[in-house]
């Protein structure tokens, strides 16, 4: 006589209960930037649940998107255009209602590698907020080393220690909650491999 399913293979089959949850095939893991990524999304994945533990609201998830506008811009541009115009449209709509939308798509966004031209171009509109900031020569340091990173020359930790010092002595509000700046914990030091 058969035995019957566990619950185990009846859940398994019957779909995953986390869809959004970042999954990755260990053997992948090797490559730094899959590595990079998938560490990326959890630890997006992980600021959601917070986000929900607390209650979803318009603000929060206005607050939300905000902290994630970069690292958006350089997973999937179109994309973060998307998601803007879907948070800016949200009029009365319930957040409760949204908010799964919203997370589905944005970590369906983060799940594209970010290439050297879309960080570049992250990079490039995080250095605008220094242009009040820097002398002439610091601006053209922080473009050089940008467009180094861009043509394959430095590895994208260079220019992002270099805007980190900049942010540091000249603090910007906006600037400090961007995530893309530092997606997961700097001792990591998952950025040093990707080149």
């Amino acid at each position: 006589m058969p035995h019957a399913p566990t619950k185990q293979k009846i859940a398994i089959n019957a779909g995953p209960p986390h869809p959004d949850l970042p999954v990755e095939e260990d053997g992948r893991l090797n490559d730094p930037v899959l590595r990079e990524n998938f560490l990326t999304c959890m630890y997006a994945y992980s600021a959601w649940q917070q986000l929900c533990q607390e209650g979803l609201t318009r603000r929060g998830l206005t607050d939300f998107h905000s902290r994630y506008k970069y690292l958006l811009m350089a997973h999937n541009p179109v994309q973060y255009k998307t998601l803007g115009h879907l948070l800016g449209n949200m009029g009365h709509t319930d957040p409760q209602e949204l908010g799964p939308r919203y997370f589905s798509e944005l970590m369906s966004a983060l799940k594209k590698c970010p290439t050297r031209r879309t960080h570049a171009n992250a990079l490039q509109h995080l250095s605008g907020y220094l242009k009040q900031a820097i002398s002439g020569e610091e601006k053209q340091k922080v473009q050089h080393v940008i467009s180094q990173y861009r043509l394959g020359i430095v590895p994208l930790a260079v220019p992002l220690t270099l805007l980190n010092h900049h942010f540091r002595q000249h603090p910007d509000p906006y600037i400090a909650q961007q995530v893309y700046l530092q997606p997961h914990p700097e001792n990591l030091s998952l950025r040093n491999a990707i080149r």
